[in-house]
């Protein structure tokens, strides 16, 4: 497996011995659910001695409709992650999707994450970039792995070396997506950690026609040939009632079933080469 650099977050390490997880709520839907489910999150992972860095988006700027729930917005979501860190001192990921957002979501955050969609938007990259910030990238789902080479190459023009490349499958004919465990290889041999996103992988763009599908049952062995393949962490976006959530909730992985996927990643992780 090639060798990559490692990038700190914490007590969090991409890149190191231990499988890195990322999870959380595809979007803050409230202060009280989202404080609910980082809880629950971080006492799982501090059960099971995984690191674990927990996500929520403030805004979700790609949905399909104009009706769709986006968030509560920039600065109120920010208060709730915010509110979050000081309450189970757990680091924080979230998406930005302009320029303007990265120096303020910096200021709580710990990992700064360029969505699939927006990728190769140079002013963003460099944006965030410039903040010092891990810097998470999707890779996007029109793009070769081979080509996540120039986004890199944006991010270490800023002066940043602090990248996570995350895979979460590339587009098959019309709302279908595939994984392509080569990918994984391909772009942790740039020499930066890879994430596997399993849960949007599994995604169905524009499925529903007002909004996405996906099956979600297929997240979890998804994550496990990553993991075998070799990965540096692994995402899933998780919901205590998936059929409730109000985004992405035909992705998301019932957090009653989470506790039982980590410890097979994790397992599995145990046996690959490093």
């Amino acid at each position: 497996m090639s060798k990559v650099k490692t990038i700190r977050v914490g007590d969090v390490i991409f890149g190191g011995p231990k499988l890195a997880l990322i999870a959380g709520p595809c979007v803050i839907e409230s202060r009280e659910g989202c404080l609910n489910l980082a809880g629950r999150l971080v006492r799982l992972a501090r059960r099971l001695g995984v690191p674990l860095v927990f996500k929520a988006s403030f805004d979700k700027a790609n949905r399909s409709s104009i009706d769709s729930y986006r968030g509560p917005g920039l600065f109120e979501g920010l208060a709730i992650l915010q509110e979050v860190k000081a309450r189970y001192d757990v680091p924080l990921l979230t998406d930005i999707h302009e320029p303007a957002q990265a120096a303020i979501a910096a200021e709580i955050v710990d990992i700064l994450q360029i969505p699939a969609f927006l990728c190769r938007q140079t002013d963003l990259i460099v944006a965030a970039a410039e903040t010092g910030k891990p810097v998470n990238v999707k890779k996007g789902q029109f793009l070769a792995p081979e080509d996540m080479v120039n986004i890199i190459a944006k991010i270490e023009h800023a002066g940043n070396t602090r990248i996570i490349l995350t895979e979460r499958g590339a587009s098959f004919g019309y709302h279908n997506l595939v994984a392509d465990m080569r990918s994984l290889l391909v772009m942790r041999e740039l020499g930066y950690p890879v994430v596997f996103d399993a849960t949007h992988s599994v995604q169905r763009p524009g499925g529903g026609g007002d909004h996405s599908g996906g099956d979600g049952r297929w997240a979890p062995a998804l994550a496990r040939a990553a993991v075998a393949t070799g990965v540096d962490g692994v995402f899933m976006e998780t919901h205590v009632n998936p059929a409730e959530a109000l985004s992405d909730q035909a992705n998301a992985v019932p957090f009653r079933n989470l506790g039982g996927v980590w410890q097979v990643l994790k397992g599995i992780h145990g046996l690959v080469p490093r």
